[in-house]
């Protein structure tokens, strides 16, 4: 089983009761909660960071842990339109840490909260064997107008908001630009909040666009045919198309958008099949699931810092 399954089949057993406005649940990059009366919807995402999947300790410094546990729930929010109003962070400690790398930790994830206005509201602290950490963040978004997956349409032009493969790049080599994308991942939210009302569908690429544009493909009932893929600087296609985490927004329009790269057109279908270069392109990415018994995403190959 893969994670789109096993969504679906809590989505199928989950179902959203009317009072409960939720008008946007499980299956898009933030949950949307419409309440009675309000001027915006509010947009609730959580996010996962564990050591040896997402980073490893050894390698990667505390306070660009903490940078990126935030910024990958920041990005959900980006994905939506929406703006950040505060998160919650939940935090299992593993015997390692010290006070000093918590204090970091804690200092890089504030530092991108400040520059972000996102306060950080509260959360909890716990201790286990592997260190993993959870952030919930909420943001805002005018009534209706949050950003989904489920809107492109046939003839939207397919784009993304710049160059993939470099967090893969950066993970293999440990060194420069790459390593900057891979460690301090930046949300893309001052375009999110451009691409309302332009927009027909849109998300962010965590897992790698082969997988992630089948997901949006998949949400809308469309197919796309993907021309080509912006590559960061001495990243690989392969990377490009399936390395994820690179945190760019992937979005469908019908009219070009200023600062997005074209990269394909949204055509009919079988919902949710992607061609690139006129082939069948598989979406494979990082799927968690897929993963359990393989090395860590993190650890397979540990940079030198």
């Amino acid at each position: 089983m893969n994670e789109n399954r096993l969504i679906e089949r809590i989505r199928a057993r989950a179902p959203r009761a009317a009072a409960s406005g939720i008008v946007t649940g499980i299956g898009d990059d933030c949950a949307v909660l419409r309440q009675a009366g309000s001027k915006d919807d509010l947009l609730f995402t959580t996010d996962m960071t564990i050591d040896g999947v997402h980073f490893h300790h050894l390698t990667h410094p505390p306070d660009a842990v903490g940078w990126k546990t935030l910024a990958r729930g920041l990005s959900d929010i980006a994905a939506m339109g929406g703006e950040p109003r505060f998160c919650l962070l939940s935090i299992a400690l593993a015997g390692w840490t010290d006070q000093k790398w918590i204090s970091a930790f804690y200092g890089g994830l504030l530092k991108l909260a400040a520059r972000t206005g996102t306060v950080l509201a509260g959360g909890d602290i716990a201790h286990s064997e592997v260190l993993a950490c959870d952030i919930v963040v909420c943001g805002a978004a005018p009534r209706g107008k949050a950003l989904l997956r489920s809107g492109a349409r046939e003839g939207d032009g397919v784009y993304v908001t710049g160059p993939l493969g470099g967090s893969a790049l950066g993970l293999e080599t440990g060194r420069g630009a790459a390593w900057r994308k891979h460690s301090r991942p930046e949300p893309r939210l001052q375009f999110g909040l451009s691409l309302r009302g332009r927009a027909t569908a849109c998300m962010d690429i965590s897992d790698g666009i082969a997988l992630d544009l089948h997901r949006l493909c998949l949400a809308s009932g469309v197919a796309a045919e993907l021309d080509d893929v912006p590559v960061f600087r001495g990243a690989s296609v392969e990377q490009a198309l399936h390395g994820g985490e690179d945190y760019e927004l992937l979005f469908t329009a019908p009219k070009p958008v200023k600062g997005a790269v074209r990269v394909g057109t949204i055509v009919a279908g079988k919902p949710g099949l992607v061609r690139f270069g006129g082939k069948r392109l598989e979406p494979v990415g990082y799927d968690h699931l897929e993963s359990r018994n393989r090395r860590p995403r993190e650890a397979a190959e540990l940079p030198e810092l």
